[in-house]
C-alpha cells in the first residue's frame, strides 16, 4: 500500500526547481541537437563504436533508438515541464520523471562501467558525449535530491515505470532480429546468443529495480525533512 506523504512548497524550493531544471534543459537540449546535426552530416554518433551506415534514414533511425537517447529526451520533457510549472503535479508527469530519473542513472552508470572505454570522440562529438553521459545524468540525479519534486515515487508508479524499459527491450530485440543491428555490444544476439544476452538484460533491469527501491527509499526521507 502507498504511504502518502504531504509536501509544502516553499516559493524559495520552486525558484531554485525552476533555475535547476532550466539548467538541465538547456544541457539536454543543446546535446540531443548537436548529436542530431552530427548525424546528419555523417558525423560522430557518440553512443555508437563503430561508424555509421551511409543511408541517412537508418542513421536516423539507429540514432533514436539508442537508450541514451530516450533517457535524454526524456529528461528533456520532463525539465521543460518543471521549468516552465515547477510546482506542477500529476500521475503521467510522475511515470515519466520517474522514467527519467531512472533512464538517465542507468545510462550514467552503464556509459561508465562499459562503454566508455569503448569510445573515444573529438572535438564537438566529445561535449555532446559529455552532456549526453555525464552531465546529464549527474544533473538529474543530484537535482531530484536537491530541489525535488518529492512524495512523488511509490509502487504504482514504479510498476508503471517500467512499461517503457520494457518496451525498449522488446522494440530492441524484434528490430535487431530484422536488421542484425543492436545498439550496445552486451544486447548483441548476433555476437553472444540469447541466453548471454538476455542475462545482460536481466542484470541491467535489475540494477534498474534495485535503484527504484532507492529511489523510493529516498523519496519517502527527503519528503519528511
Amino acid at each position: 500500500m502507498a504511504v502518502e506523504i504531504e509536501v509544502r512548497e516553499s516559493a524559495t524550493r520552486l525558484r531554485a526547481r525552476r533555475l535547476w531544471y532550466a539548467a538541465l534543459f538547456a544541457v539536454a537540449l543543446a546535446s540531443l541537437v548537436a548529436q542530431t546535426l552530427l548525424v546528419v552530416q555523417g558525423g560522430t554518433d557518440v553512443n555508437a563504436s563503430e561508424a555509421a551506415p551511409a543511408g541517412l534514414a537508418v542513421r536516423l533511425v539507429r540514432l533514436a533508438s539508442y537508450f541514451t537517447i530516450q533517457s535524454n529526451v526524456l529528461v528533456l520533457a520532463v525539465s521543460l515541464l518543471l521549468m516552465l510549472r515547477p510546482g506542477r503535479d500529476g500521475p503521467l508527469l510522475r511515470v515519466l520523471h520517474l522514467d527519467a530519473l531512472l533512464g538517465i542513472a542507468v545510462t550514467g552508470l552503464v556509459f561508465a562501467i562499459v562503454l566508455a572505454p569503448l569510445i573515444d570522440p573529438e572535438g564537438v562529438a566529445a561535449a555532446v558525449n559529455a552532456g549526453l553521459h555525464v552531465v546529464s545524468p549527474i544533473a538529474a540525479v543530484l537535482g531530484w535530491i536537491l530541489v525535488g519534486p518529492r512524495g512523488w515515487v511509490d509502487r504504482q508508479v514504479i510498476g508503471r515505470a517500467f512499461l517503457w524499459p520494457v518496451a525498449w527491450i522488446a522494440y530492441t530485440l524484434a528490430h535487431g532480429a530484422l536488421t542484425g543491428w543492436y545498439p550496445y555490444p552486451f544486447l548483441d544476439v548476433a555476437e553472444l546468443g540469447y541466453p548471454r544476452s538476455l542475462l545482460n538484460i536481466a542484470v541491467v533491469l535489475a540494477v534498474a529495480f534495485a535503484l527504484a527501491l532507492v529511489a523510493l527509499w529516498a523519496d519517502r526521507r527527503l519528503a519528511r525533512r
